[in-house]
């Protein structure tokens, strides 16, 4: 049963949160391991910077503010450059939003030297092997482990925490989050076991390609914290590592075992795909059981990330549910 699986692995997470990770890990200096060989960090960062998608939000849900991190570029309804989760999570710590780094065109490497950080957290990133020997240069950076945006939000808090001397406390903040998610996914009993893919974006234009992430990316794990599953489908087309895959929509009966659909877009793409001869075939449209996010913080914290997590977990598991009932 998911749900009573989720709440014992919660409860053991928050049982052995101290023990996680080794109480000598937090000794300083210590050494990441990570795709690019070996970070070590001196002495415990009191200046941290980071950069990509959400690695921020690790040592803020941890009481640290960082000195610098990326201006969001999507799902940003004021244009502030900081997402809602992150200035309630600011304002609780009686900050300012710190200088904002712009990725629009790549790493901003002068603005981040200019915070004069300590460490760079980027565990949650597509860093390149120039992007990080660029920014070794201004201190020690820790990317990801394995692969370009494969780090789910427990090994970001995980990496992320370790190196700013949190592991203890990051191990502890992962059990409140998956108590959490037990809770919720326990409301909503209809999506437990059903199937769910998260095509990264249909084009209008041309509906002959499906492009989708696969069961390495964090918004298809996300599926299996909440007591879904993986479709075979998809898993067949994980095994390269990468986080995106994609399939011509002449073999959309290969989706069949896909019960329900999150992608991007509106109703009028919704509407493309079932006038379309081979998309509509796939079974998730002929059921409506697609579920459709904007460019707005539902459809940005669809890729969960330690604070996002709380700020939209009931309205998405609800979108979820609505549409494991038309699956039905």
């Amino acid at each position: 049963m998911p749900t009573l699986f989720h709440l014992c692995r919660a409860g053991l997470a928050i049982a052995f949160a101290s023990l996680a990770t080794g109480a000598a890990a937090q000794d300083f200096p210590l050494t990441i391991e990570h795709a690019f060989g070996t970070t070590t960090i001196p002495d415990r960062p009191v200046r941290v910077a980071t950069v990509a998608w959400a690695n921020h939000e690790v040592p803020l849900a941890l009481g640290v503010v960082p000195v610098g991190f990326a201006r969001a570029n999507f799902g940003d309804d004021d244009g502030d450059g900081v997402l809602p989760w992150v200035a309630e999570r600011l304002a609780e710590l009686g900050a300012e939003t710190p200088p904002l780094f712009d990725e629009g065109d790549g790493i901003d490497f002068e603005a981040v030297a200019a915070t004069r950080p300590d460490v760079i957290l980027a565990a949650y990133s597509g860093l390149s092997q120039a992007e990080y020997d660029t920014l070794s240069e201004i201190a020690p950076v820790v990317p990801y482990r394995t692969a370009p945006w494969a780090t789910d939000w427990r090994e970001m808090i995980r990496l992320n925490g370790t190196a700013i001397g949190k592991a203890a406390e990051g191990e502890a903040l992962i059990g409140r989050i998956e108590a959490e998610i037990a809770e919720v996914a326990a409301r909503h009993p209809e999506i437990g076991g059903k199937s769910a893919m998260f095509v990264t974006h249909l084009d209008i234009r041309d509906l002959s390609i499906i492009r989708f992430y696969t069961a390495n990316d964090t918004r298809v794990k996300f599926f299996e914290d909440l007591g879904m599953v993986s479709p075979a489908s998809v898993r067949e087309a994980s095994g390269g590592g990468g986080f995106s895959g994609e399939m011509s929509a002449e073999r959309i009966d290969a989706f069949d075992d896909v019960d329900i659909v999150v992608t991007y877009g509106g109703a009028a793409l919704f509407d493309s795909v079932r006038k379309n001869l081979l998309t509509s075939r796939m079974k998730t449209v002929e059921t409506g059981a697609v579920v459709l996010l904007g460019n707005d913080p539902i459809g940005t914290a669809a890729n969960p990330t330690p604070l996002s997590i709380s700020w939209v977990l009931e309205e998405y598991a609800a979108l979820l549910a609505e549409a494991a009932r038309r699956a039905e």
